[in-house]
C-alpha cells in the first residue's frame, strides 16, 4: 500500500469514484427501535452501521415517531462521513431523498471543515470546491416535522467530563433535565447518578460502526478523525423530539473556537460556534423550528468552567475526560487531555485531591514536557484533543505557581524559569471574560449563567 497519503488520496479518488447512500431501514420493536444504514463504495465495499434507542417511559412520543424519517436520513448523511473518508470518492449519490442546493452547501462545508484534522494529519491538501459533489437519485424531499415539546424540557448531552457536570448542576432545579448519552460508559452514567438521575431517566443511544471499516483501516485505506459532535447534534434532535424536549443544551465553551493549527484545522470544529450557527440554521429550515439547539457554556472559557467545576467535589472520583483510558474508566496520566485537565484544575483544587483524581502529580512527570509545550504555545500546533486555548493554559499555570510558591515539580519549574518570563501575560479578567454576544443562549438560560458568574 502506498505510504504517501496525498498520492493514495489521488489514486483512491480515481479507483473509487462514487459512493452511494443506498438507504436506511427502521425497525420498531417492543423494547427499542433499531436503524441501520447502507453505503456502497464503488460496488466493491458495502457498509451497514447501526444505532438503536431503548424505549423508556416518557421518552417515546408515538406521534412524533411518525415524523422521524427526515431526521433519520440526516443522521445517515453525517454517519456517511466515517465511511466516505476511507477513499474520499469525489461523487456521492443520494438515493433516499433529494438534497436542495442550500442543503448541499451545508454538507459540503461539513465534509471539508469537519475533516480538517483528518486532512492535516494525513498530509492531504484537497480542493474545497471539488472535494465532493452530491448527486440526487431521488426527487423525494424530506419535510420539516413538528414536535409537541415541553417548555421546561431540556436535553443535556453527557460525556462524563467536567463541562457536562457544570451544565447539569447549573440547570437542575430550573428545568426538567433529560440526560442524553451515546454509547453509555461508566463515567457518563456515574455523572448522571451523582446528579440525581436514575438509569430510567437517561435517554440512551447505542451506536455501532460496521466492522468492515476497521478492516479497511488495517489494509491501509485512509483513516482519521471525523466530526463526532455533528453526529451528536442530529441524534440530539431525534432524542429531543422523542422526549418532547424544547431545548438541547450542549456544554461547548468559547475555547472550542480556537483552531488546533494556527490558521488551520480545528479538532473541535463541530463544537465551534461556527458549526453551531450552521446547524441551527439547517435544523430550523429543514428539520424543525420547535427544538432549539445551543451550547449553554458558550460564553465561558475552559478556565472559567474549571473554576466552577472545582466546587462540585462529589464528581471528583467519577468524572473522566481521558480518551486513552475511557474503556478502562481511568485517567492514563500520559496524554494531552489528562495534562490539560490537570492544569485547569490545579489553581482551584487542593494538591492532595488533584493527585487522588489522577493517581499522581502530572507536574512531576518530565515525559509530559513535549505535550506541555503544545498546550502553552511553544509548539505552534496544539494537541488534536478537546483542550482549551493557549492563553487559558498559561494563565492556569501562572495562577498555580502563584498559589503554590516555593519549590516546584519539574514541569512547573521549567515553565517558571524558561517560558513564563518571555510569555505575554494576559490579565485574568481577559481570559475569564464572560461573552455577552457570541452565543445562542435563550434569555432564561443566559440569566442563569450570568447569575452563577456574579455569585462566584
Amino acid at each position: 500500500m502506498i505510504k504517501d497519503n496525498q498520492k493514495k488520496f489521488d489514486l483512491f479518488r480515481k479507483e473509487f469514484q462514487t459512493m452511494v447512500f443506498e438507504g436506511y431501514k427502521l425497525e420498531d420493536f417492543d423494547s427499542n427501535i433499531r436503524v441501520s444504514y447502507h453505503y456502497n463504495l464503488a460496488d466493491q465495499y458495502h457498509f451497514y452501521p447501526v444505532f438503536s434507542i431503548e424505549k423508556k417511559e416518557g421518552f417515546f412520543d408515538t406521534a412524533f415517531f411518525k415524523n422521524i424519517e427526515g431526521v433519520l436520513f440526516n443522521i445517515g448523511m453525517v454517519e456517511l462521513i466515517s465511511y466516505w473518508k476511507t477513499a474520499c470518492p469525489p461523487k456521492v449519490v443520494i438515493k433516499p431523498y433529494r438534497l436542495s442546493n442550500e442543503q448541499q452547501i451545508f454538507w459540503k462545508k461539513l465534509f471539508y471543515n469537519g475533516l480538517g484534522e483528518f486532512f492535516y494529519l494525513n498530509n492531504i491538501n484537497p480542493t474545497k470546491d471539488n472535494l465532493v459533489s452530491f448527486v440526487n437519485d431521488s426527487e423525494k424531499e424530506f419535510t420539516e416535522f413538528s414536535a409537541l415539546v415541553r417548555e421546561k424540557g431540556v436535553l443535556v448531552p453527557v460525556g462524563g467530563g467536567k463541562d457536562s457536570v457544570v451544565t447539569l448542576e447549573l440547570l437542575k432545579g430550573h428545568f426538567d433535565i433529560i440526560p442524553f448519552i451515546m454509547n453509555p460508559r461508566e463515567a457518563s452514567l456515574q455523572t448522571c447518578y451523582n446528579a440525581g438521575f436514575e438509569r430510567n431517566n437517561i435517554f440512551e443511544v447505542k451506536r455501532s460502526i460496521d466492522p468492515l471499516l476497521l478492516e479497511l483501516n488495517e489494509k491501509g485505506f485512509l483513516n482519521g478523525h471525523t466530526p463526532f459532535s455533528a453526529l451528536l447534534a442530529f441524534h440530539g434532535v431525534l432524542a429531543a423530539g422523542l422526549a418532547n424536549a424544547k431545548f438541547i443544551a450542549l456544554s461547548n465553551e468559547s475555547s472550542a473556537n480556537e483552531p488546533t493549527v494556527v490558521n488551520g484545522a480545528n479538532h473541535q470544529y463541530s463544537k465551534s460556534l461556527e458549526f453551531e450557527n450552521d446547524f441551527r440554521d439547517y435544523s430550523k429550515n429543514f428539520l424543525t423550528s420547535d427544538i432549539s439547539y445551543f451550547s449553554f457554556l458558550r460564553p465561558l472559557s475552559e478556565y472559567y468552567i474549571a473554576k466552577i467545576f472545582a466546587n462540585y467535589t462529589q464528581y471528583f472520583s467519577v468524572f473522566r475526560s481521558c480518551n486513552v483510558g475511557s474503556k478502562a474508566n481511568e485517567w492514563c496520566g500520559k496524554c494531552p487531555k489528562c495534562l490539560f485537565t490537570f492544569i485547569m484544575l490545579a489553581p482551584y483544587v487542593k494538591e492532595s485531591e488533584l493527585f487522588s483524581i489522577f493517581n499522581k502529580d502530572l507536574f512531576a512527570d518530565e515525559n509530559l514536557k513535549a505535550i506541555m509545550n503544545e498546550l502553552i504555545g511553544v509548539n505552534p500546533v496544539k494537541p488534536f484533543e478537546c483542550v482549551g486555548t493557549v492563553d487559558e493554559v498559561n494563565l492556569a499555570l501562572q495562577k498555580t505557581i502563584e498559589t503554590r510558591g516555593g519549590a516546584q515539580p519539574a514541569l512547573l519549574k521549567y515553565y517558571f524559569e524558561e517560558v513564563m518570563p518571555d510569555f505575554i501575560i494576559r490579565t485574568e479578567n481577559e481570559v475569564l471574560h464572560f461573552n455577552n454576544e457570541n452565543h445562542n443562549l435563550p434569555d432564561i438560560f443566559f440569566e442563569i449563567l450570568k447569575d452563577t458568574i456574579h455569585a462566584e
